[in-house]
């Protein structure tokens, strides 16, 4: 069953933000084309995200989810229970768009380095909503174009950061079973 809630906005919020997703058109004139490309990539590809994140650091204990793009369609896993996003691959790409030309965005290349064998290049962004202030570091696999981990914290004006790690997984990604 469809199912919209908080949790899943949190969690694609979470990922949009540490991802770079708020990239607006005029990134590629500041280095950040190579995030943006890897991040319009992960929405097509079969994708199995595991995000640890959601508390403020230092404070409560993280919430641990997971995430998976596949077939078009968004699937988050909390605690034991998947649900089936009401918004798909295309409506997040699509509602992000939007938010690139609104955004204060800028990145830049860091260094390479090895991430479960696979060579990546390193890339620090920050990224300014309406909302969110975010600084993240982006792990892209130099051989597919695709992230491989994400690392964040995030600034919604409260007194505290919140932090959220994000690792992907491409191998043997499948709807999971029985969520319609």
């Amino acid at each position: 069953m469809p199912q919209t809630n908080d949790n899943v906005r949190f969690v694609a919020g979470v990922f949009l933000l540490a991802t770079g997703f708020t990239v607006p058109v005029r990134a590629a004139d500041n280095g950040c084309q190579p995030v943006f490309d890897a991040m319009t990539k992960v929405l097509a590809t079969p994708t199995r995200l595991y995000v640890t994140g959601g508390a403020a650091v230092g404070k409560n204990k993280p919430q641990n989810s997971e995430m998976i793009y596949a077939g078009g369609a968004i699937y988050l896993k909390l605690g034991e229970k998947w649900t089936r996003s009401t918004m798909t691959a295309a409506a997040m790409l699509k509602q992000e768009e939007e938010n690139r030309r609104t955004a204060k965005y800028s990145c830049r290349y860091l260094r390479e380095e090895t991430v479960n064998g696979e060579t990546a290049a390193v890339y620090a962004n920050h990224s300014e909503t309406e909302d969110i202030k975010s600084d993240a570091t982006v792990w892209i696999s130099k051989s597919r174009g695709l992230p491989l981990r994400t690392e964040g914290d995030y600034d919604t004006g409260d007194p505290a950061k919140t932090h959220a790690s994000i690792r992907y997984d491409y191998s043997n990604v499948r709807p999971p079973a029985g969520v319609q």
